[in-house]
């Protein structure tokens, strides 16, 4: 778990690089922070399960298992990508691990997370779906069509809300009656869990319970998972508007220094362990970015494959 996260950290940290060189057309929107959230949840789901993630998802692809080269080919355009560079850093999929699409429309990917569900539910299987979308995605219409039809079905979904208390520009107190989203749970009969989003191994357990409740036909949960950015929205996004206080109270409770000293105390590793860990790391992550800078283009008669079915 601990190198997982890591290998988003680092991932996003060169993502930045590559997009101030050019390499990456279109704009970013990096999960520093977050890594905790992507990881607790794909830790504790199996791997025929489906996911939904959203225009800020490159850390649940790859916690998901989805390789940095791949990613970064895709996030440059090159043949060499998960979508074979027709996706970009916004439309990331994959089905064969249950990625069945990053939706760039706030809360679009809720619904489809509540079909796939049910799609599982009316074949027999034991599969659950996860849908991550962020805190203003809670007053988009779609968010309360899905979680009052998932209810209604008892659709085996579970709704993860990383709250990062922004909704692009805008603070949570400006745009919603109350900080604890868990709370909207109350109005569709089903369990809001409140989770510390930069631990990871409350979010682990949190989604286990949601998973086992969901395989035996109990119905959906929604967790909120109260973390933060380290950025701002995207790559064009300073966030001079975050009070310098409440950036330095999160930056305090980063996820993965935390869970560092989680595992020292546990005697998992020593801070020796953890340096040439993270040495490691850094030095795959980018040589993945190197391969996929040299990677081709795809081939013109290319441009419409894939694209209808």
């Amino acid at each position: 778990m601990y190198r997982k996260m890591v290998e988003i950290r680092e991932f996003e940290e060169e993502v930045h690089r590559r997009y101030l060189q050019g390499l990456i057309p279109g704009t970013t929107h990096l999960a520093q922070g977050h890594e905790a959230v992507a990881v607790g949840v794909a830790w504790a789901l199996e791997p025929d399960d489906y996911m939904t993630v959203t225009y800020r998802g490159h850390h649940h692809c790859l916690a998901r298992g989805l390789s940095p080269e791949a990613m970064f080919g895709e996030l440059m355009g090159r043949a060499t990508g998960v979508c074979k560079g027709k996706g970009g850093s916004m439309h990331i999929k994959d089905a064969d691990k249950g990625i069945i699409g990053s939706y760039a429309i706030i809360g679009a990917g809720i619904p489809v997370a509540v079909g796939a569900a049910m799609s599982a539910r009316l074949r027999g299987t034991k599969q659950v779906a996860v849908s991550f979308f962020g805190d203003g995605a809670t007053n988009i219409g779609a968010f309360h069509e899905a979680l009052n039809i998932a209810a209604v079905r008892k659709a085996p979904v579970i709704f993860v809300c990383e709250n990062n208390l922004y909704g692009e520009f805008t603070r949570i107190d400006r745009s919603t009656p109350f900080e604890d989203l868990h709370r909207r749970a109350d109005a569709y009969a089903m369990p809001g869990v409140p989770v510390d989003g930069n631990d990871v191994l409350a979010v682990y357990d949190a989604v286990v319970e949601a998973a086992a409740r969901a395989r035996r036909g109990e119905g959906p949960t929604f967790i909120e998972c109260k973390t933060y950015r380290h950025r701002g929205h995207s790559r064009t996004d300073p966030a001079t508007y975050r009070p310098k206080e409440e950036v330095e109270w999160w930056l305090a409770r980063d996820p993965i220094p935390r869970f560092a000293e989680v595992l020292q105390a546990r005697g998992i590793i020593d801070a020796a362990g953890i340096a040439a860990l993270r040495e490691e790391i850094v030095q795959a992550v980018q040589a993945a970015a190197e391969a996929a800078a040299s990677a081709p283009w795809p081939d013109l008669s290319q441009l419409t494959a894939d694209v209808y079915a």
